[in-house]
């Protein structure tokens, strides 16, 4: 993963392009969140992208299409998702990625979006863990601000803080996101974490024991053998279940299996704030600290 690209940084009047390759989404919110991308770049949609099928933004065939057309298109610097849900791991494997390598561009979201940071960093390419256009809509004036820096001045150093879960220091490639995702892509055989790779995992509405179940699945199929730390964001509504075993119980037990430094409580994922990661591009993991540290790191 030495020769990792980074996009172009983000210049005013730069292109972006807003898809719905999973669930529907707040039109409203997504409007917004638009109407504030406009302010300083030049949006481009196409209104298919408020179809509905059911927990869909329309047939796998229309998200498909809107995605690879969107990753070809020359002229665009950016591809942001207007919401994640579900939905990506359906059309993902039909879909030619060398087109990004091609024309390198950022895709930028999270959550579901996990599927499509997994095929850019596997072709060498960084990308961005950050909102969503429907996110962004809702107004937050240091989100919004923290979007565009990281999109602007990519390779500037930021530390983000939690707290130590395990002790050590690591550094490598910064894989990963939403563990549900990441899962569901072990399944289909595009989960790819390369060796010395730092780990991010967040999660949403998942009680403990399924926790349990992706994370010690991932462990014993191999898939998390090389990885040199982790990263917790927000494990956000993740019920204790009918045992009352807390999610963070089975964080610690699982990921103490891996012993490797971890770092717990870090400010990325559905809850706020949800801090933009540059995805693929190597990073430093200090957890006798509780320290993430990515961009510039000297």
């Amino acid at each position: 993963m030495a020769n990792i690209v980074i996009p172009p940084a983000l210049r005013p009047g730069a292109t972006l392009r807003v898809i719905a390759p999973a669930s529907p989404f707040d039109r409203t919110l997504a409007l917004c969140g638009m109407a504030f991308l406009g302010e300083r770049y030049r949006v481009q949609f196409d209104w298919s992208m408020f179809e509905r099928d059911g927990f869909l933004a329309g047939s796998d065939a229309r998200r498909r299409d809107e995605l690879k057309a969107a990753l070809a298109a020359p002229d665009v610097a950016a591809v942001i998702a207007a919401r994640g849900g579900y939905g990506i791991t359906r059309i993902a494997s039909a879909v030619d990625f060398g087109a990004l390598r091609r024309s390198p561009k950022w895709l930028i979201g999270f959550s579901d979006v996990t599927a499509l940071h997994l095929e850019a960093q596997a072709l060498g390419l960084a990308s961005l863990h950050a909102h969503h256009a429907a996110g962004l809509g809702r107004g937050d004036a240091r989100a919004r601000q923290r979007w565009i820096e990281a999109l602007e001045r990519p390779l500037a150093t930021r530390v983000l803080r939690g707290r130590p879960l395990r002790p050590g220091r690591a550094r490598g490639p910064l894989w990963g996101g939403n563990l549900t995702v990441l899962f569901t892509c072990a399944v289909t055989g595009r989960l790819r974490l390369p060796d010395g790779a730092i780990l991010a995992l967040e999660d949403v509405t998942e009680s403990s024991y399924r926790i349990d179940r992706m994370l010690s699945a991932l462990r014993l199929g191999g898939h998390l053998r090389g990885v040199a730390g982790v990263a917790l964001g927000g494990f956000t509504d993740c019920s204790p279940g009918p045992h009352r075993v807390p999610v963070e119980h089975v964080l610690a037990r699982e990921l103490a299996e891996l012993d490797v430094p971890v770092v717990a409580g870090l400010p990325f994922g559905h809850d706020l704030p949800n801090e933009p990661l540059l995805l693929g591009a190597e990073a430093e993991l200090d957890a006798d600290h509780g320290l993430l540290k990515t961009g510039q790191l000297g």
